[in-house]
């Protein structure tokens, strides 16, 4: 016999004896929700829909990249919402607040820029990042409206007419 299995057995037979036995954890999937879920997750139910619904619509006659805006929008939108009951409202715990961002209720990211002086009224990530644009510069919905050239401008990655926070 192993000396490690004899081992193992002396264990099982000492807790036995003892009265308690070591079951090994069962992992569920069942996602335990925070208090205060049952308010919000209405309209994140909603929101979901309509993503789904987005997603699936058919983009026949619009460019590839029309394509995407309402996705973008509807992304913006659930993480607007969540932003807006636990920073500017203070409706929700923090708890619940972390559970919907590890769930991918809300961007991260995109809510840690609306932070910042300046990115409050940020529609999406890539409108900031230099790398996607030419000349190294960020997007055109990015300038003040004061200093537009153009009267109707719309951002080619999300849609957006103008999110600075000039405007």
């Amino acid at each position: 016999m192993n000396p490690m299995e004899d081992e193992c057995n002396v264990v099982r037979v000492l807790d036995i004896a003892s009265g308690v036995v070591n079951m090994p954890k069962v992992k569920t999937n069942r996602i335990k929700y925070p208090d205060g879920w049952e308010l919000i997750e209405p309209t994140l139910r909603e929101l979901d829909a309509k993503m789904r619904e987005a997603e699936n619509d058919p983009h026949d006659g619009k460019r590839k990249c029309e394509a995407l805006w309402p996705i973008f929008k509807i992304a913006h939108q659930k993480s607007q919402y969540i932003y807006d009951l636990y920073c500017k409202r203070n409706e929700i715990s923090k708890e619940l607040y972390e559970f919907c961002l590890e769930q991918g209720y809300g961007d991260r990211n995109l809510i840690a820029k609306w932070k910042k002086s300046g990115y409050e009224r940020l529609c999406c990530l890539q409108c900031i990042q230099p790398r996607d644009h030419n000349f190294g510069t960020t997007c055109v919905c990015r300038v003040p409206k004061q200093l537009r050239e153009a009267e109707n401008v719309e951002c080619v990655h999300c849609g957006c007419r103008g999110c600075a926070s000039g405007d």
